[in-house]
């Protein structure tokens, strides 16, 4: 996993788009309600992930996990000797097309059918094909992204977890919502300009969502704090830059939000990624 981790932290070096991110820390994370809206794989690398109210899946340095689908789930990102490390890939509902189960393996595995997840070990396979993926993307163009990541749930299927070819997106209308909304995480969509977009009334839409268990306001506190998420942990940009990237005018109104939704502050899940406290404060001020 070491020679893996190398690769990863030389190839994020580049200042350009990746098809994949990174999640770290040197002090132990514990997040709320983190949501899943596409099919989402993580290989955890160093340390230990575990996940549920109450624990119920581990999963240790050399493990994967695959979700997909879920508003809110709570994670536990725990260093061990050196850190946390994890390597995240994010599925398309296009990237699960023509994916075949014929061939895959038969012998027990470690997963579970029909509960929104899948684990297993990564294999010597997987961690060539993950390593390979990571190289590869620095000079691949955006457009051949999917076939490498078709690749890998081709090769997930082989080993013994065609499960995951359940988890694809679902056609629910929170989904779809969210997906446009995802598009400009900082714009303030109207109920109207969304209706207009979606083609029902306002009654309609509120009706719809609330079969789902969800509103247009839920929606949007997904989009603008998992993104928000997202940027704490793979970016240096600054909270305040960040919080206008997710749409709020002020730094107060973003941390009042992230608290409440994830558990902590942007700045207390900053200080994890830090070894020193004192250490690239400067930077993080850009």
């Amino acid at each position: 996993m070491q020679n893996l981790i190398k690769t990863i932290k030389h190839v994020m070096v580049e200042d350009r788009s990746l098809p994949f991110s990174v999640y770290s820390s040197v002090k132990e994370q514990h997040l709320l309600n983190v949501p899943i809206v596409k099919p989402l794989f993580i290989a955890v690398l160093d340390g230990d992930k575990v996940l549920g109210k109450a624990g119920e899946i581990v999963c240790h340095a050399g493990d994967f996990i695959f979700l997909s689908d879920n508003p809110a789930i709570n994670m536990r990102n725990i260093p061990k000797k050196n850190e946390y490390f994890a390597l995240l890939i994010e599925f398309d509902n296009e990237d699960f097309v023509g994916i075949s189960i014929e061939n895959s393996a038969d012998g027990e595995k470690n997963h579970r059918m029909g509960e929104g997840f899948s684990v297993g070990d990564v294999s010597q396979e997987l961690e060539k094909c993950l390593q390979q993926f990571v190289e590869w993307s620095l000079y691949s163009p955006k457009a051949m992204w999917p076939l490498r990541k078709k690749e890998i749930l081709q090769l997930l299927c082989h080993m013994g977890h065609p499960e995951i070819l359940t988890m694809v997106a679902s056609h629910k209308l929170g989904q779809k919502i969210s997906a446009m909304l995802s598009e400009q995480p900082s714009a303030d969509v109207s109920m109207p300009t969304l209706c207009q977009h979606l083609g029902m009334s306002e009654s309609t839409l509120r009706r719809k969502l609330s079969a789902e268990g969800t509103t247009v306001q839920t929606i949007k506190d997904q989009v603008k704090l998992g993104l928000g998420l997202h940027l704490l942990q793979t970016t240096k940009h600054s909270i305040v830059f960040i919080a206008a990237q997710c749409g709020y005018q002020s730094q107060s109104r973003f941390t009042s939000r992230f608290k409440g939704r994830f558990g902590l502050t942007p700045s207390e899940l900053r200080k994890t990624k830090l070894t020193d406290q004192g250490e690239n404060l400067t930077e993080l001020r850009l």
